[in-house]
């Protein structure tokens, strides 16, 4: 069994047990990577970046974790900013160990609200796995931000959770053949769902409605709510045994 899978199956054995967990508090970098000084360029304003991070810390304060801003870096760059050179901007601008996250803002990626990269084992400081690491996130979808129904800042926290080695709810659909997203008081999702479709239950074979208020599910902003005990219980194996080992 590789070391990854051994975690894996840690977590799973953790999960359920409600423990009073030791607090976690990350180290945090922003980076604004526009093609312009331009808002509509993706050059956002420090009161964006400012509530971005009240948001990430709102989302994660009842699970003990907190996000502390040590600096903000601002690149003008149109390729960078366009996800062009994923690996030379992120070598370039990226800071601190494996256990600091980084946030990079930029006006486009590929259609998506964002991405972010799972703890890996193999991300030895120095490794491209290492440097890849870290969250792009759509500019427009900061607090404040242009993108409809997807503003209010919570992309940021979908995707660090995925940071901090989290699946989608709907991972493996209405299977279990796969382990579905790991977590056992997730309720079983057969796909994403789109706004805020209440009472939606796409496994009705399976207990529960799907969990829309999930951060891991893509419902909208204005929908999401929380993180489940098992997700919180996950978020700290990975922690402790990947990115603060």
């Amino acid at each position: 069994m590789s070391r990854l899978m051994a975690i894996e199956e840690q977590a799973r054995k953790d999960a359920g047990e409600v423990t009073t967990q030791a607090t976690i508090t990350v180290d945090t970098y922003f980076h604004v990577v526009a093609a312009s000084t331009a808002l509509s360029d993706g050059y956002v304003t420090d009161q964006m970046l400012s509530d971005q991070l009240d948001v990430m810390n709102e989302n994660y304060a009842p699970h003990g974790i907190s996000f502390t801003l040590l600096g903000t870096t601002r690149t003008i760059n149109s390729n960078w900013a366009s996800d062009g050179a994923e690996l030379a901007m992120k070598k370039s601008l990226r800071q601190g160990d494996y256990k600091t996250l980084n946030i990079y803002f930029q006006k486009a990626i590929g259609g998506n609200l964002g991405y972010c990269y799972f703890p890996s084992t193999s991300a030895t400081e120095g490794s491209n796995s290492f440097y890849y690491d870290g969250c792009s996130i759509l500019y427009s979808s900061l607090p404040g931000g242009s993108a409809t129904n997807y503003n209010l800042g919570k992309t940021v926290t979908h995707e660090v959770g995925h940071w901090f080695g989290l699946y989608h709810t709907f991972q493996g659909g209405c299977s279990e053949l796969l382990g579905g997203d790991r977590i056992a008081d997730t309720p079983a999702q057969a796909s994403a769902s789109s706004g805020c479709p209440t009472g939606r239950d796409s496994c009705p074979n399976k207990e529960g409605v799907d969990p829309i208020h999930n951060y891991m599910d893509y419902s909208y902003d204005s929908c999401y709510e929380e993180f489940t005990d098992d997700q919180e219980t996950r978020m700290y194996s990975m922690w402790n045994t990947i990115r603060a080992a």
